[in-house]
């Protein structure tokens, strides 16, 4: 069976620099690529700031937003709060979310980080899926710690699919190896092309900074969407990837 998943880091609806808000812009971008799971990184859950004055705001529940009437299942996990709202990772799927939690992985006071962890049932196969979205530190340190509570949390799940995604800020690529080595996992974009491609800064590609991790599922294809509309949309390039899920 074929499962398509997108990953992206959305940066609360902006555009690089924060110059335009243009969250209806990516909710079409997003229904256009038919994904059957979207792992959405920097998504606003609430926002109530009364100094607002964005026209198009629609809403601060982003996800909900997305999610619309495609992604009927949705998981978010709320990692930094201030006195406006907050916001954190979200996972949206065409598929029933059994159950969900998020765990803090926090490593300092300036970073608020999660691991969103929820599973799916994929019913025309009677099988579970666990599906997991993260965004890591900007530190290398930071990222280290946050990699080792990562793989705690996943070392239990040996003979469950699972996927691992989101942006892992991996720019020297240090952190891939070790989450395959320790997890026996497989990362999409090296498997099918030898390296994992420059997401960031959208416009101009530079560095590579997001991932899709793999367990007991077959990577198909994997893409970054770099057509002209996504170079403008997000500061991030999504990641598209089609895998496969025996019966």
């Amino acid at each position: 069976m074929k499962i398509k998943i997108l990953s992206y880091n959305i940066h609360k609806g902006f555009t690089i620099g924060n110059r335009d808000f243009i969250l209806e812009q990516i909710r079409l971008a997003l229904r256009e690529t038919d994904a059957d799971i979207l792992f959405l990184q920097e998504v606003l859950g609430d926002h109530k700031d009364e100094r607002c004055r964005i026209p198009d705001w629609k809403t601060a529940i982003q996800f909900e937003y997305i999610a619309d009437s495609i992604w009927p299942h949705f998981a978010y996990g709320k990692n930094a709060v201030y006195p406006e709202g907050h916001h954190g990772n979200a996972i949206l799927s065409k598929y029933p979310i059994t159950d969900w939690e998020n765990h803090v992985i926090t490593t300092n006071r300036f970073e608020h980080r999660g691991l969103l962890k929820a599973k799916v049932m994929i019913p025309d196969v009677a099988r579970e899926i666990l599906l997991c979205n993260t965004h890591l530190d900007l530190t290398q340190s930071g990222r280290n710690l946050q990699t080792e509570k990562i793989v705690e949390h996943l070392q239990g799940h040996k003979d469950l699919p699972w996927i691992l995604v989101g942006d892992f800020n991996d720019w020297n690529k240090k952190i891939s190896p070790r989450i395959e080595k320790s997890l026996g996992a497989t990362e999409a974009f090296r498997k099918l092309h030898g390296s994992s491609p420059a997401t960031f800064p959208s416009f101009l590609p530079l560095l590579s900074l997001d991932r899709v991790f793999l367990h007991n599922l077959t990577p198909l294809t994997a893409t970054a969407l770099k057509d002209p509309h996504w170079r403008n949309l997000s500061d991030h390039l999504p990641l598209y990837v089609e895998l496969e899920l025996l019966a």
